[in-house]
């Protein structure tokens, strides 16, 4: 237990000079730098159509988004109040829509102009980021960019100038290996550094499919666990919850897929 603590000690240290992540030894760029390499990010815009096919209903504000802009709040909130800007969104098997939820709460972050922020594809195993939001391959995958090989603004995607998606495009079969590895925390140090996100978004794997989850989870300040109605036990919930509280924060769990709700649930009053 104290080689975890120390782990998770050394992993945050490393991120949290003057409150902005960055590599160790290396100085803060300035504000237009960091403008400037936003805006050398290639742009995409979304498709409407596609969003609403793959269940993004964020992308614009409607009684559908509520919910999902609820979280987002409450996410921003905790976050804030912690200092933390790093969250690992899982879940205890596949299935449960995570990915969903994942982009769901980046779209909804975009819609923030004051915020910018980033979501990183790290469920390397089977990867669905660029299939639901319409967008060609890429030259090269987000894990090149983990191991060093090429700069992010060869694979991100950018939308309304504040949200990064880093993407894949082909499965990784060493992901525990690669998301352990020596390098993986200076390389997101660097990627702090360069664009200064307000919160970083890792879509991971499923916790009880591999070791993934638990290879990465001194990276990060918390994690949201997505639980599938009549799908998710409470035992896998309780696994998932006591095996990474010894490593990172858990934030919360989330049910997805609840087929009945109250009148109480909906808030398109607000519209």
């Amino acid at each position: 237990m104290d080689k975890i603590r120390a782990a998770i000690s050394k992993a945050r240290a490393d991120r949290e000079t003057l409150g902005v992540p960055r590599p160790r030894g290396s100085k803060p760029l300035p504000v237009d730098a960091i403008s400037a390499n936003w805006a050398a990010l290639p742009v995409e815009q979304f498709d409407a159509n596609l969003m609403r096919k793959h269940r993004i209903v964020s992308f614009s504000r409607s009684p559908e988004s509520a919910g999902i802009d609820m979280m987002r709040t409450r996410i921003l909130q905790q976050m804030h109040d912690n200092n933390w800007r790093r969250l690992a969104i899982t879940s205890p098997t596949a299935g449960c829509g995570k990915s969903t939820i994942a982009l769901n709460l980046a779209v909804s972050l975009s819609r923030q102009p004051d915020i910018r922020s980033m979501l990183l594809e790290l469920d390397l195993r089977r990867p669905s980021l660029a299939r639901m939001l319409g967008i060609n391959p890429r030259p090269v995958d987000f894990t090149d960019v983990l191991r060093g090989k090429v700069d992010f603004a060869q694979n991100a995607a950018c939308y309304d100038g504040n949200l990064a998606v880093g993407l894949n495009s082909t499965k990784t079969r060493n992901a525990s290996e690669l998301l352990s590895g020596a390098g993986i925390s200076d390389t997101l140090s660097q990627l702090d550094a360069a664009y200064r996100p307000d919160i970083t978004i890792f879509d991971m794997p499923p916790m009880l499919a591999a070791d993934d989850m638990m290879a990465f989870a001194t990276q990060v300040d918390c994690v949201l666990i997505i639980a599938a109605t009549e799908r998710t036990s409470t035992r896998e919930i309780d696994i998932c919850e006591q095996d990474l509280a010894r490593q990172t924060n858990v934030m919360g769990v989330v049910l997805n897929e609840c087929r009945y709700m109250g009148d109480e649930a909906g808030y398109g009053y607000y519209g």
